[in-house]
């Protein structure tokens, strides 16, 4: 079993599912933010590598982009932080990014670099299932995890996914791009079952959590909740300041997750 999929055996068999854009406000913030969601309860950290076009998501999570890459972040420079990071804690974690920044680094250069350090899989939001095999086929030979994704609209596709799905499966709760909703109406458990039928593969439902009570709900229905947009407005309301802040925010939505 991998690292990943592991991560959802503690305790109740939920795990809450952090992410923070690297470099905003700084790499050594985000190294911080690291250590200090792992101690709140996380159970996987998702690190998301700036991009100058992040089609997937909503203007919070575009403007710690913006903030990231205007403050000098590179790729290099987060390999180096990750290689800092995994002197001090052995937590799970992937890659969020999109298709250009692997591409243009060299896909198997940057995979393999990813593995060496310690990282445990990808999620690129921008490649769909039919133009993954690219991908999956260097992650595979580097024992990485590359994380598929599942929308509302895919239902025929969702057992087709599943079947070669690794790791655990992103359920997108919602259609458009991440950020906050007030309420997600999307047949979140229809799309699990639908999933474990083709897999038996941890499912996290991302996109649009935001109070512990919509984490509560979404990780019962599935096997984890993914929150990013909050923990990132957080971070842009804070700057360097925010770790506190991120870290009171992640145990209380840890504690509803994992009192489930």
């Amino acid at each position: 079993m991998s690292k990943i999929a592991n991560a959802f055996k503690g305790g109740n068999g939920k795990a809450f599912i952090p992410f923070i854009t690297c470099g905003d406000p700084s790499l050594e913030v985000t190294e911080q933010l690291v250590y200090a969601m792992e101690e709140a309860g996380a159970n996987l950290i998702e690190l998301g590598i700036p991009f100058s076009d992040p089609t997937a998501e909503g203007p919070v999570i575009q403007a710690a982009n913006t903030r990231a890459l205007s403050g000098g972040v590179t790729t290099d420079k987060i390999f180096a932080m990750v290689e800092k990071i995994r002197k001090n804690t052995q937590i799970p974690m992937v890659f969020m990014t999109y298709a250009n920044v692997v591409f243009s680094y060299g896909t198997e250069r940057f995979i393999k670099k990813a593995s060496e350090l310690g990282m445990d899989g990808i999620i690129l939001p921008d490649v769909p299932y039919e133009e993954k095999e690219e991908f999956d086929v260097v992650c595979k030979k580097y024992n990485m995890d590359m994380i598929s994704l599942i929308a509302p609209t895919s239902h025929e596709r969702i057992s087709m996914i599943a079947k070669e799905a690794s790791g655990f499966v992103y359920c997108v709760s919602s259609l458009g791009v991440t950020g906050t909703r007030s309420e997600i109406t999307t047949d979140i458990g229809a799309m699990v079952e639908l999933v474990k039928k083709a897999k038996d593969i941890p499912c996290a439902v991302g996109f649009g959590i935001s109070t512990p009570e919509q984490a509560k709900k979404m990780a019962g229905l599935s096997d984890g909740a993914i929150v990013g947009s909050a923990i990132v407005k957080l971070c842009g309301t804070y700057g360097k300041d925010a770790v506190p802040y991120v870290k009171e925010y992640v145990k209380s939505m840890c504690d509803a997750v994992h009192g489930i």
